[in-house]
């Protein structure tokens, strides 16, 4: 490589990317597998007017939540906006855009975009809200909806292990949403556990290719905090 992708810090990864009124793309559901170093850089920089697409927007006191108790957020696209009473506080008060996407189209439209398709048809959402203000279609009898795919200027995402190369591999159900957001990016920055030497890593293990990684930093010790904790007596 004639530059290395490996920063010392989330706050140097960020420091020339990142500004105000930016659409980012940000990997997690739930609390799992999100960038947590990056998105506390990203409240400590001051940026504000941001549209975040993800899955969610975290918990009052963590995640996404952080950029919402400093209301650096103006818009969220999300597909669920539950365990977070300052999102609700917020919305309801007419002070945060939200646009609400079901699940499986969020993906998608990440996931297009990332590959340069600008639109698609889906049966999700027809007869509902989720459908005004679209055009529909009729194929083969039944209704589709049209709907724009995603990208995001920067996307901040969490893999378990990567190489220098950027290659990374997820942890299980970590993997969630990262892929997707880290395809939409135009400048994908990856929190990752581990790095390791280009080669190191077995080509069939690879979840995401490096090509989609601009950059790299190491949180080798998240906190990886659980939402809720369910126990038997």
């Amino acid at each position: 490589m004639s530059q290395s992708k490996l920063y010392d810090s989330a706050e140097s990864a960020l420091m020339d990317v990142i500004e105000d009124g930016q659409t980012l793309a940000i990997g997690g559901f739930g609390l799992c597998g999100i960038p947590e170093a990056l998105i506390l850089a990203l409240r400590d920089s001051g940026v504000k007017e941001l549209t975040c697409i993800s899955n969610n927007a975290g918990v009052d006191d963590f995640g996404l939540g952080l950029l919402l108790k400093t209301r650096q957020i103006k818009k969220m696209i999300s597909s669920y906006v539950g365990e977070n009473k300052e999102f609700e506080r917020q919305f309801l008060g007419g002070e945060l855009e939200v646009e609400l996407t079901p699940q499986g189209t969020l993906a998608e439209k990440l996931r297009a975009g990332g590959a340069g398709i600008p639109a698609f048809y889906t049966a999700t959402g027809v007869g509902t809200q989720v459908a005004e203000g679209k055009e529909t279609r009729e194929f083969d009898g039944r209704n589709y909806i049209l709907e724009q795919s995603l990208t995001a200027d920067v996307a901040l995402v969490k893999a378990q292990k990567a190489d220098k190369a950027g290659n990374l591999i997820f942890n299980k159900t970590a993997r969630n949403f990262n892929p997707d957001c880290a395809m939409a990016g135009k400048i994908t920055i990856a929190e990752v556990e581990e790095i390791v030497e280009i080669g190191e890593l077995d080509a069939d293990e690879i979840h995401l290719p490096g090509i989609f990684v601009q950059r790299l930093i190491v949180n080798a010790n998240p906190e990886k905090r659980i939402e809720k904790v369910t126990v038997s007596n």
